[in-house]
C-alpha cells in the first residue's frame, strides 16, 4: 500500500487550468447532430489525436456494466455507428440489453460529448460496405479473432491468422458474426470546460414528437 502513497498524493494535487471558452445556449445548433458535426470538425481541424475514439459503455441484462474504447465510423440523424464482433462481450451484452452510453473526450479543446440511447444492428449491406474499405489485415483479423474468448497463448492466435490467410488468398468476405451497431440517442450532452470547474453542460433530450429540448445542467 505504501507504494501508492506518492502517486495518490500527486493525483489529489493534479490540476489543469482550463481555457475560458464557454458554451452558451445561443451558440448551439437546433439539433444535436449538427452541433456534434461542428465540434468533431473542429477536433479534426485541430489535429486532435484519435478524434473518433469513444468510450462505449454497455451492461448485461442484470445491470453489470463494462466499458471500452471503440472508433466512431459514421453518424447521421439516425445515430452513431461502430463495428465489432457480434459474439464479443459488448455484442453479447447488447443482445441482452440493447442500450449504451458513449463518451467522446477531446482534452485539447476542453470538451466532451456524452450520448445515451438505444442500440440496433445496422443493415448487412451497410456492414458489407464498411468491411470492404478496411485494410486486408484488419479483414483477416476479424475472421481470426474470437473476440473476448479465452485463448491459451499468442501463438494460437497467430496460427489461426495463418489459416485464415490461406483460406482467403484473395478477397476476404464479411464474416457472418461481424458488423455494425447504431446508437440512436435519446440524450446528448455537450460539455465545455471552464476555469474553477464551473463548466458548461448543455443537454439535448429527444421529445416524443422527435424534436429536441435543450437544458443547461449544473456542473
Amino acid at each position: 500500500m505504501s507504494d501508492f502513497v506518492e502517486t495518490n498524493r500527486s493525483l489529489r494535487t493534479l490540476r489543469k487550468e482550463d481555457v475560458e471558452v464557454g458554451l452558451n445556449e445561443a451558440d448551439l445548433a437546433d439539433d444535436p447532430f449538427t452541433q456534434f458535426n461542428r465540434w468533431l470538425s473542429e477536433a479534426l481541424a485541430r489535429d486532435v489525436p484519435e478524434p473518433n475514439a469513444m468510450t462505449l459503455a454497455t451492461a448485461t441484462g442484470d445491470g453489470v456494466p463494462s466499458a471500452r474504447v471503440v472508433l466512431l465510423r459514421g453518424f447521421d440523424e439516425r445515430g452513431f455507428v461502430f463495428f465489432t464482433n457480434y459474439e464479443s462481450q459488448k455484442g453479447r451484452e447488447l443482445a441482452e440489453n440493447p442500450r449504451a452510453a458513449l463518451v467522446f473526450h477531446w482534452p485539447a479543446l476542453g470538451r466532451q460529448v456524452r450520448i445515451t440511447g438505444e442500440v440496433s444492428r445496422v443493415s448487412r449491406e451497410e456492414s458489407e460496405a464498411y468491411f470492404h474499405t478496411r485494410p486486408r489485415g484488419s479483414q483477416l483479423s476479424a475472421w481470426a479473432s474470437e473476440q473476448s474468448a479465452v485463448i491459451p497463448d499468442r501463438a494460437t492466435l497467430e496460427e489461426r491468422l495463418r489459416e485464415i490467410e490461406q483460406r482467403f488468398p484473395e478477397e476476404v468476405p464479411l464474416p457472418p458474426f461481424w458488423g455494425g451497431y447504431r446508437v440512436s440517442p435519446t440524450a446528448i450532452e455537450f460539455w465545455q470546460s471552464r476555469r474553477s470547474r464551473l463548466h458548461d453542460r448543455l443537454r439535448y433530450t429527444r421529445q416524443p414528437d422527435g424534436t429536441w429540448r435543450i437544458e443547461r445542467l449544473s456542473p
